[in-house]
């Protein structure tokens, strides 16, 4: 187990190292020009000039990635062009909103998904598990803005039981991860139902019906946690996902996380807080693929890590 983890960690820092240079480069071959975004419209020709030396953009790409990476090493994310402020500080002040809504997410896409997922797989073949797959299409497929603006209009503006938008109590965290979890949840559903019909083909789940064991007994011990596997999967990925930011929810919603700050600094060309949100997303899902490797041994014991 060591190490297993030792070798993912270096695999993962080989990974960021990619992530950070892909990005520089992406960033910096963007046609605009983030020195006349700092300077202004009106600014003069000496002034873009002036603003491209102080943060150092006259500089050559390889000399001025190696400055970046540098402060990397240090813990130092930069600073953002427009708004004069340490990146880190930036993130950080928006990190708590974006984990509540995180975790809000996850458990309404868990608990809608695996709860669907589940009795289509037991009920294949019937209506039950036609109309949970027609449900879990029509909601991959449908656009965030629009299961976000349904929520609002239905729940908030028709029927006032929640607010319109802000961040900061219970009720306000509701319908934001409700229509991520609807979203969402319909992966999960698809996901649980073909892994659960898969363990239901094993040998063993026969085995321990030949054996008399009761249904439930046959569900909870042996089906669901097979079942989960991948699930736990998904999860990790989520993590990452849901860490850089969901632009279109939290707009809608006037949820304060790292996707309106996301936002603001492309339209800005802000290229320290783009890079900074990045490599965050990029850790984020990193760690959570390394655990959920880490928690899959504990659900199926077969699983050996080496």
């Amino acid at each position: 187990m060591p190490g297993y983890v030792l070798r993912r960690l270096v695999q993962m820092l080989l990974t960021l190292i990619g992530v950070s240079v892909i990005t520089f480069l992406i960033t910096h071959a963007l046609p605009a020009d983030p020195a006349r975004q700092i300077a202004g419209r009106t600014a003069s020709a000496a002034q873009v000039e002036q603003v491209r030396h102080q943060f150092g953009l006259d500089l050559p790409l390889p000399q001025q990635y190696l400055r970046y990476a540098t402060g990397l090493i240090e813990g130092d994310l930069g600073r953002s062009y427009v708004q004069r402020t340490d990146v880190s500080f930036l993130i950080a002040s928006r990190l708590p909103a974006t984990l509540l809504l995180m975790l809000g997410a996850i458990f309404c896409e868990l608990l809608i998904g695996l709860t669907a997922g589940s009795v289509a797989a037991f009920r294949r073949n019937t209506a039950a598990d036609q109309g949970v797959m027609i449900g879990a299409l029509f909601f991959v497929s449908t656009p965030q803005f629009l299961v976000a603006y349904t929520l609002l209009y239905v729940f908030s503006n028709w029927l006032g039981w929640f607010p319109l938008s802000g961040y900061g109590t219970f009720s306000h965290l509701v319908l934001p991860s409700v229509a991520l979890g609807l979203l969402g949840g319909g992966w999960y559903a698809r996901m649980m139902r073909s892994s659960t019909i898969e363990v239901l083909r094993q040998d063993f789940v026969r085995t321990a019906r030949a054996k008399g064991l009761s249904r439930t007994r046959i569900v909870l011990v042996h089906v669901l946690p097979n079942g989960l596997l991948p699930i736990i999967a998904m999860i990790g990925l989520d993590i990452g996902y849901f860490m850089s930011g969901i632009v279109v929810v939290e707009s809608v919603f006037g949820w304060p996380g790292i996707g309106q700050l996301t936002w603001q600094a492309i339209q800005t060309i802000d290229i320290p807080i783009i890079m900074g949100v990045t490599l965050v997303a990029a850790c984020a899902i990193v760690l959570g693929n390394l655990l959920a490797d880490l928690v899959a041994p504990l659900i199926d014991p077969r699983i050996k890590l080496k």
